[in-house]
């Protein structure tokens, strides 16, 4: 693994008592919760492994919770994060899921309202650093780290070239790009890692193009 600060090996600045089990499962609650574009009504959440084993003792629980509600690592509400999704009417359930093959550290998060869900699995893999495997289906490997737009369209011919060229007209450089797709002419998912931030006028260029369901900008965290 390549290293790009200090930080990256001892850890974020962090509410809890492990970087894997409290601060990447924060991570991957607000991940989950930029994919859903909101906070959800309802979550239901299952651990795997390590997680499932430890959840309780190592703040597991309230971390992804906070995360949810869009708390970063440092923030100070995380240890009351239960407390204050109950008070804002989000619904929380907790499960262990004992499936074989899993990573230690795994998380299965779904997230609904009244007219929709979701659902995401992530991994915490040390010092806090996290993958977002899959969504809703989709495989891929979303670490938060960079600036990321997510293109949910229909699979056909021009579609990588129209979205590449909507970035290349407001000078934005692509690091990184993946598809994924259920089958093909199916369902597909453009995920697009940019050197430049991505702002709201750009994903709104996207939607445009026929055949888009929903364009998802995730700031790095």
């Amino acid at each position: 693994m390549k290293y790009r600060s200090v930080f990256d090996i001892i850890g974020p600045v962090m509410i809890g008592p492990s970087s894997s089990h409290t601060a990447g499962a924060a991570r991957i609650g607000r991940i989950a919760r930029l994919l859903f574009g909101s906070t959800p009504h309802r979550a239901h959440i299952e651990f795997c492994g390590s997680f499932a084993q430890t959840y309780r003792g190592h703040g597991t629980d309230v971390a992804i919770v906070g995360g949810l509600m869009d708390f970063d690592t440092s923030d100070p509400r995380i240890k009351d994060a239960l407390t204050i999704a109950k008070d804002i009417g989000l619904e929380i359930s907790i499960a262990v899921n004992d499936s074989q093959g899993e990573h230690p550290n795994t998380a299965w998060i779904h997230l609904a309202n009244e007219t929709r869900g979701i659902t995401v699995k992530g991994i915490s893999i040390g010092g806090g650093k996290i993958a977002i495997l899959e969504t809703d289906g989709f495989e891929m490997n979303l670490t938060g780290d960079a600036w990321t737009t997510l293109v949910f369209h229909k699979d056909h011919f021009g579609m990588i070239a129209s979205v590449a060229r909507v970035l290349a007209d407001h000078r934005i450089n692509i690091g990184k790009m993946e598809m994924s797709r259920k089958a093909k002419g199916k369902d597909a998912l453009l995920i697009i890692e940019t050197d430049q931030e991505v702002n709201e006028t750009v994903g709104t260029e996207m939607k445009r193009f026929k055949d888009v369901a929903l364009v998802r900008i995730l700031p790095p965290l």
